[in-house]
């Protein structure tokens, strides 16, 4: 039986980008969708994520363990702290969209810059990175764009404009060691970002996988 990997959406946008990384990277694998998209639209409407929104979320990941999940993997960025709560109680793995992003991102230096589409997501991932960066004993500083009007073009179907948006602010990042592409959704920018900047640059989807990978079934071995 094919290993079952519960992925958690917020927002649509971020589907397609993941189930590529899945073809391209873990074909084996049954990658199963849950979409709320409510989740998202709510996001944007607190200034700090509430209690209510952690429960709702939690609520959310419960219901994708309760599939037969063998790894759980959240795709939006917006909730952090939800995802802290879901992982300590489900039995099996909960992976957040970009911490392997930012473990490899810290390998290219200390000046990190990250590309955002989505505002609310900033802090909780500015959070995130802070705590990786403590507990890792790697000094790294994060530095963050959020690029106006991106996201309400990839909301309308125009990705070549979203694409654009995004490689147009990677200019004022390339004094950084490396790029991260804030959301899974943003990875469609990878190929016109890493054309205008000279500094590696990283999207969060591949390494996903290959980390909910080695968490579910240990590391692979091709």
């Amino acid at each position: 039986m094919a290993c079952r990997i519960v992925l958690l959406h917020a927002t649509p946008v971020a589907m397609e980008p993941i189930r590529s990384a899945f073809a391209q990277r873990w074909p084996e694998a049954e990658p199963v969708n849950l979409l709320d998209d409510a989740l998202t639209i709510d996001r944007a409407r607190e200034a700090e994520l509430s209690e209510a929104m952690i429960d709702r979320f939690v609520a959310f990941g419960l219901y994708g363990q309760s599939l037969g999940a063998a790894g759980i993997l959240v795709t939006c960025s917006a909730f952090g702290p939800a995802v802290d709560r879901l992982a300590a109680r489900c039995a099996v793995p909960v992976l957040k969209p970009n911490q392997a992003m930012f473990e490899a991102a810290a390998a290219h230096g200390r000046r990190i810059g990250m590309l955002a589409t989505f505002a609310p997501s900033v802090a909780t991932m500015t959070d995130e990175f802070d705590r990786f960066v403590a507990e890792s004993g790697r000094p790294a500083t994060l530095e963050t764009i959020v690029v106006d009007g991106a996201m309400a073009a990839l909301r309308r179907g125009d990705a070549e404009a979203h694409n654009r948006l995004i490689a147009a602010r990677a200019a004022a990042l390339v004094g950084c060691d490396a790029i991260m592409l804030a959301h899974f959704s943003t990875s469609r920018a990878f190929a016109a970002v890493s054309e205008a900047v000279s500094v590696p640059v990283l999207s969060a989807p591949e390494l996903a996988v290959d980390r909910i990978r080695a968490l579910v079934t240990g590391p692979a071995t091709a």
